[in-house]
């Protein structure tokens, strides 16, 4: 019996300081994407949230090559996607002795990567199946 290899790996940050609609700007022009284009794409980009979502896409390749053993020129960016995070209140004083209310809103963004060439290899079961029966 064959088994399908697992095939994905993900980065996840979480607290991140920018705004989630900023980051889906930047999230949205790299999905589909090959590593090494994402790449070129996060560093030409002129905007701040780049830099965080670059250190993710080079964490879950780092986490592809570490638990996959597979090599950078066959991952692409399948699935990345940016939720709301918590949102700190901090206080800024104001005159007459009241206070203003800021808030810094948060984002948790999710970096998955597919390994296209393990797309078609399979593992083989057979031996575990035997043992259970045995």
């Amino acid at each position: 019996m064959l088994k399908k290899k697992k095939a994905e790996v993900y980065a996840l940050g979480q607290h991140i300081s920018i705004s989630a609609n900023k980051a889906r700007r930047v999230i949205d022009q790299i999905r589909g994407h090959s590593y090494e284009e994402t790449l070129m794409i996060l560093e030409l980009m002129p905007y701040r949230a780049c830099y965080p979502i670059l250190k993710l896409v080079y964490s879950a390749a780092a986490n592809a090559s570490y638990n996959m053993g597979s090599h950078e020129s066959n991952l692409v960016i399948s699935k990345a996607e940016v939720n709301e995070g918590s949102t700190v209140k901090k206080l800024k004083a104001r005159a007459k002795g009241r206070s203003y209310t800021i808030k810094r809103p948060t984002c948790h963004i999710t970096i998955v990567m597919k390994d296209i060439s393990l797309d078609y290899e399979y593992i083989e079961i057979d031996s575990l199946i035997d043992s259970l029966y045995v």
